[in-house]
């Protein structure tokens, strides 16, 4: 295979690949973990890191366009909601090409279901 169909990744797979990196290692974005969270008994950032890091319960029903940006946890016995965002580099707008790393900042935020 040549060097250049190599790099021709489809684009929900970049947005994904990005994402991951992000869920996975921390880097490439923002974490940011709502008040509801936070009052958790027993909330644990790096625990939280962990099952972030771990989550693959991909399916079409959270999904759908394959750029791995929502997902559902349960951690100390409430039901949590993480969503991945795409914010223009000065954070104002909405991000014109989330495939593009140097024209997006991430945002993921973990939420309790409830602050949906």
């Amino acid at each position: 295979m040549s060097a250049v169909a190599e790099l021709a990744v489809p684009r929900a797979e970049a947005i994904a690949r990005l994402n991951d990196q992000l869920r996975k290692t921390g880097t490439g974005g923002s974490i940011m973990v709502t008040s509801g969270v936070l009052a958790i008994t027993g909330f644990n950032s790096p625990e939280l890191a962990e099952a972030l890091a771990a989550y693959d319960a991909f399916d079409p029903d959270n999904d759908p366009h394959g750029e791995r940006d929502f997902g559902d946890l349960k951690l100390w016995g409430e039901n949590l909601f993480w969503k991945l965002d795409y914010y223009s580099s000065d954070l104002r707008y909405g991000s014109d090409d989330p495939a593009d790393p140097a024209k997006t900042k991430r945002v993921l935020t973990v939420m309790l279901t409830c602050e949906w």
